[in-house]
């Protein structure tokens, strides 16, 4: 009997013991990491995110921004944070895609020191010109830059970044030596392209589409395969005559080390969320797609991504710092 009981007490505090991780999030708010500024792409999608997250999960949810490095030093405290769900990021592709060629002391290997949780949008680029750039297509914006080499400038929300190498790749296939502008996020470069001090951009299309709107900028291509939905009079870069496209996505991921069960609790809202369709025409509308898929396949997405860029990367001659 007394062995019968040691044994019963034994297995409750190891099922205890195992499930302590788990319990201890569901207690704590869950704090996102974001790595840029409020206003951009991320921090208004990841917000959406977590006013249903916060539903689902019955926990707090909120959103953290730690901008600089292009999204590095969120990383990094992401990786140093326990893996019980406490602590997640809300990250575009680049990070995990471009910054592996570009850094020899990175300080993440994206493939092993996280944790993918869920896939929470997919998007591509929006050209945008400024009033410091002269009217007309994107064609006749490019010839005013070739003939206007030192104004022939483009902003990003960051080096480093995937619109950074889609700016690069327009302007190899243009033919046009254009120099890249980083912000520290997308909404401070679309100031500045509204404000003349730069003639061109490209980012996210939520960046700018709302002053595209309001006829203070004007989105003149935009990068993917087909037209956007939220901008369906935008034509491609290929229908405007040059042979490019990009795209790009954003991934929640935890630390390392986190519990399948944990990761499939926080995947489930997320996939929740994303289908929700207040959720779905507010992304549609920033002019970009709401879009779920699980661990693996994000990892397998992030993959793909990885080694679509690694010549693009390596050709562009950019270095990066260490």
């Amino acid at each position: 009997m007394q062995r019968r009981q040691f044994a019963a007490q034994a297995a409750a505090v190891i099922t205890a013991t195992a499930l302590a991780p788990m319990a201890f999030a569901q207690e704590r708010t869950v704090r996102i990491l974001i790595g840029f500024p409020p206003g951009g792409s991320a921090d208004v999608v990841a917000r959406l995110l977590a006013d249903k997250m916060r539903v689902s999960l019955g926990q707090n949810v909120i959103i953290d921004n730690k901008p600089g490095a292009a999204g590095r030093l969120a990383l990094a405290e992401l990786k140093r944070s326990p893996p019980d769900g406490s602590v997640l990021i809300f990250s575009p592709s680049g990070a995990m895609v471009i910054h592996p060629w570009l850094y020899a002391n990175l300080g993440y290997d994206p493939a092993k020191d996280f944790t993918p949780i869920a896939l929470g949008s997919t998007f591509d680029f929006a050209v945008t010109a400024g009033p410091g750039a002269p009217a007309g297509d994107l064609k006749a914006v490019l010839a005013w830059m070739k003939a206007n080499p030192a104004k022939a400038n483009y902003a990003t929300s960051g080096a480093g970044t995937v619109p950074h190498f889609a700016g690069q790749l327009l302007a190899h296939a243009a033919g046009v030596p254009m120099t890249h502008v980083a912000y520290r996020g997308g909404a401070p470069a679309a100031q500045d392209l509204i404000g003349g001090q730069v003639p061109l951009m490209v980012d996210t299309a939520s960046e700018t589409i709302e002053h595209h709107r309001a006829g203070k900028v004007r989105i003149l291509a935009v990068t993917g395969e087909q037209r956007s939905r939220a901008l369906p009079d935008v034509p491609t870069l290929k229908e405007a005559g040059i042979n490019v496209t990009a795209d790009a996505f954003f991934g929640l991921y935890g630390p390392p080390g986190m519990s399948p069960e944990v990761v499939a609790r926080i995947d489930k809202a997320v996939a929740d969320a994303v289908r929700m369709p207040d959720v779905q025409d507010r992304i549609y509308a920033l002019g970009l797609v709401p879009a779920h898929a699980g661990p693996a396949e994000l990892a397998a997405i992030q993959a793909t991504h990885l080694k679509r860029w690694e010549m693009p990367i390596k050709n562009s001659g950019f270095k990066a710092e260490s």
